[in-house]
Formats: structure tokens, C-alpha cells, sequence
């Protein structure tokens, strides 16, 4: 990785010059080494956001935007949707090369045997109101479960992190699935060892004492593939999040709500619901022109939300797999009348044929398809960041084990530029 290509800063009040190292990683671009800056110049760098900053080295997950590239450890995104389970996808994540037969049934075992959590952990929600935020009682309970397994708590034994990251998995599922029946007000569904993870979390969310339920087949898969596409996504928000936590060895149950908080946040685990809240600002198919002009006038606040993407400068990747599934579950539930998939799918025509959205490759993104596809399965909006939350968090826990696992750890701690007062002196209260 380091290389002996060097960056070279110049002072121009002293004439000094400062050779920094340039380190290459394995696909995307260089990154000129800093740490020693502040030790030999005095001077910290200063990026807000961390936009134009690599915060740490990892084997993870690779974006390229310009080019609409996604990567899993070498396995694009379209091959991983196409080919594998989201489970095969965790293993991926979590140990850095797809299963064999042997590893994956072995894992599946194990993430299936942990889907259900300590009966007294259901007493916790009864202490939520019915209206409360289905994320605010995931930040809760998921916190709660340090509380339950104390086996598991030491961060540097590798078994213990191992035992962590499975029940994190499993578990999730589960709890999502309770706010979910809880907020309705509906019993909660036990899980099933017979189903598998994405036909286990639709039978949670969906199925009643009173009769049975079937999962169908189409939508399993597409629930299995939104997991998958939402499983990692470099070093955004809530996975910063829960390595700046998990920099203070916090236990990964801590680390995990901490990145479910991040994520609560409308600018990052949000824009699905903004899809739908726009498609209602727009109410009927005979406005989306008015609307299309409007998103292409700059003195407008309107925006065509679900178009275009922070990082993807070209198409999203994992639309173009969704927007497959989006046909077929919209197919498979006989829904293609519902008036707001309706304007969907007519803006989606509307703005692709468009100039102005194409030559900015405004493309529709994942939060677009995700938000049309949730809906029409009856996933009320409040559930969406949630359903996000239980995609994410096998990144999570994955960048979790890589930061506990790297030997030059350390606790995060960002700088800041100070912009307060210069020293002054105190006056006592009775002479202000």
C-alpha cells in the first residue's frame, strides 16, 4: 500500500517544504498520508464532513461514482443480487470470501438459531408509546441487548465478537419485525427455523395467530435483494458512526444503535420516504409535467427526490437491480392501479426521456424503486429506514470487526478550526 511517491507542501512564509506520503490502495484514488502533518508543521487539515478524507483503511466495500461501480469484496453488486442470498452476502462481508456448502449451512445455522431474543426483552416495548417512531424503539432495544448477553461483551476475544455479530444478524430481523406488529398493536410473531431470512422477517411483520400466511415467493426474493443491496456502503453516515463508537470499545450492541440513530437521520436513511412524500405533493399522472418543469427551475424548491445520487455521478447501481424487482412484485400483487405507483412509474418515464435528466444523469436510485417496491407490500413508511437498518447492519457489525481487528487502533478524535472568542477575563455576576 504505501508507496514511494510523496506529496510536497510548500510554506510560503518560511519557504519550508514538507514531503507527505502518498499511499495506494487497491482501486480508487491515492491518498496523501497526514497523520504526521500536525508533529512536523504545526498545522491541522481541515475538512468538513470528511468529504475529501479517508478515515481508515478497508477491505470492505468499493464505490466508484463516476462509473456507477459497487463492489463486495471484489463481487460486484449485480453478480452478488443475481447469484447469492443475502446471507451468502454477510459471509462475505464478515470473513472475506464467499462460503462453500459446508461454511454457508453452517453459518445459516447459526444466524437462524439466534433469531429469537430473551423473552423479557419483549416487556421493553410495552414502555414505548403505540405512536412512538418504529427507529426510536429499534435505537432502544437493540442497545438493551448488551444487557442480555453478557457472554459476548469482550471485544477482544474473537470468539465472543463472532457470537456478537451472529446475534446482531439474527436478532435484528426480529426486533424490527416487533415494532412493526407493535405499533399495530398486533401479537408478536415468533420466528421460524424452517424459513429463511428474508421469508422469516416478511412471516414476522405479516402473519397472525388467526390464519395462516403464506410468503410468497417473489416477494421473499425481493425482500432478500433489497437486504443485500442495502448491506454495506463504504464509509458513509451511520457506518462512521459506529467506527467512532466502536473507537472507545463499546460493546457492538452500543455500536450497532449508535449507527441506527445515524441512520434515523432524514438525509441519510430517509430519502425512500421523501420519494413517496413527493409523489403525494404531485397527486395525480396529468401534473407530472408541471412538476418536471418545476424540478428544472433553479428558483424552485421543488426536487424530483429518488433522482440522482451523493456519491453515484452516473447510474446507481443497485437501481437498475431493483427496478426489476419493483416490476415483479408490483406484478405479483395485482397493485399497478394504486395511484401512487402510478405516478411513479409515469415519472420515472417521463423524467428518463427528458434531456435536462439525462445529460445530469439524474437517474432514479435505489431509494426510489425501494420505497415504490416497500409500499405496495404494505410496509408503512415509518417502517422503511428500519427495513434499511436491518440491511445495514451486517455492514455495520462488519466494519465493526475490521476497526476492532486492525493492530494500530486507536480512539477517534477529530480536530476542529476554533472560531470563538480569544481569551478574556471573567467579571463576577454583580458587575456585568
Amino acid at each position: 500500500m504505501k508507496t514511494d511517491k510523496t506529496f510536497t507542501l510548500r510554506n510560503d512564509e518560511t519557504g519550508e517544504e514538507f514531503k507527505l506520503p502518498v499511499l495506494d490502495g487497491i482501486e480508487g484514488p491515492s491518498v496523501i498520508d497526514v497523520r504526521k502533518l500536525y508533529g512536523e508543521t504545526g498545522y491541522f487539515t481541515f475538512d468538513p464532513s470528511y468529504t475529501s478524507t479517508a478515515s481508515c483503511k478497508s477491505r470492505l466495500t468499493f464505490i466508484d461514482g463516476d462509473e456507477g461501480v459497487l463492489m463486495h469484496r471484489g463481487y460486484t453488486i449485480e453478480e452478488l443480487t443475481e447469484n447469492s442470498t443475502f446471507l451468502e452476502v454477510a459471509y462475505l462481508l464478515l470473513e472475506g470470501d464467499l462460503p462453500n456448502k459446508k461454511q454457508y449451512d453452517e453459518f445459516e445455522h447459526h444466524i437462524t438459531y439466534h433469531t429469537l431474543v430473551h423473552e423479557q426483552l419483549h416487556k421493553f416495548f410495552q414502555g414505548f408509546r403505540r405512536d412512538a417512531h418504529p427507529m426510536a424503539v429499534m435505537c432502544g432495544v437493540v442497545a438493551a441487548l448488551s444487557s442480555f448477553y453478557h457472554d459476548s461483551l469482550d471485544i477482544w476475544d474473537p470468539k465472543q465478537r463472532e457470537i456478537s455479530a451472529h446475534r446482531l444478524i439474527a436478532k435484528i430481523p426480529t426486533l424490527a419485525a416487533m415494532a412493526h406488529k407493535y405499533a399495530l398493536g398486533q401479537p408478536f410473531v415468533y420466528p421460524r427455523n424452517d424459513l429463511n431470512y428474508a421469508e422469516n422477517f416478511l412471516h414476522m411483520c405479516f402473519a397472525v395467530p388467526a390464519e395462516p400466511y403464506h410468503v410468497s415467493p417473489v416477494l421473499a426474493r425481493a425482500m432478500d435483494k433489497i437486504l443485500i443491496l442495502h448491506a454495506d456502503h463504504e464509509q458513509n453516515a451511520s457506518t462512521s458512526t459506529v467506527r467512532l463508537a466502536g473507537s472507545s470499545q463499546a460493546n457492538p450492541f452500543a455500536c450497532i444503535s449508535s449507527g441506527i440513530t445515524s441512520l434515523w437521520g432524514p438525509a441519510h436513511g430517509g430519502a425512500n420516504q421523501a420519494v413517496l412524500a413527493m409523489l403525494r405533493e404531485i397527486g395525480s399522472v396529468d401534473r407530472i409535467p408541471e412538476f418536471i418543469e418545476k424540478a428544472k427551475d433553479k428558483d424552485d424548491p421543488f426536487r424530483l427526490m429518488g433522482f440522482g445520487h451523493r456519491v453515484y455521478k452516473n447510474y446507481d447501481p443497485r437501481a437498475g437491480v431493483l427496478k426489476a424487482s419493483c416490476d415483479e412484485v408490483l406484478d405479483e400483487l395485482g397493485v399497478e392501479n394504486e395511484p401512487l405507483l402510478a405516478i411513479a412509474r409515469e415519472l420515472e418515464k417521463a423524467a428518463l426521456a427528458d434531456d435536462y435528466f439525462v445529460e445530469r444523469k439524474l437517474f432514479p436510485n435505489v431509494d426510489f424503486y425501494s420505497g415504490i417496491i416497500l409500499k405496495a407490500m404494505g410496509f408503512p413508511e415509518e417502517m422503511f429506514t428500519v427495513l434499511f437498518a436491518v440491511g445495514r447492519t451486517v455492514g455495520w457489525v462488519a466494519q465493526w470487526k475490521e476497526m476492532i481487528e486492525e493492530p494500530t487502533l486507536r480512539i477517534g478524535r477529530p480536530r476542529q478550526l476554533y472560531t470563538g472568542p480569544a481569551k478574556r477575563d471573567y467579571v463576577p455576576i454583580d458587575k456585568r
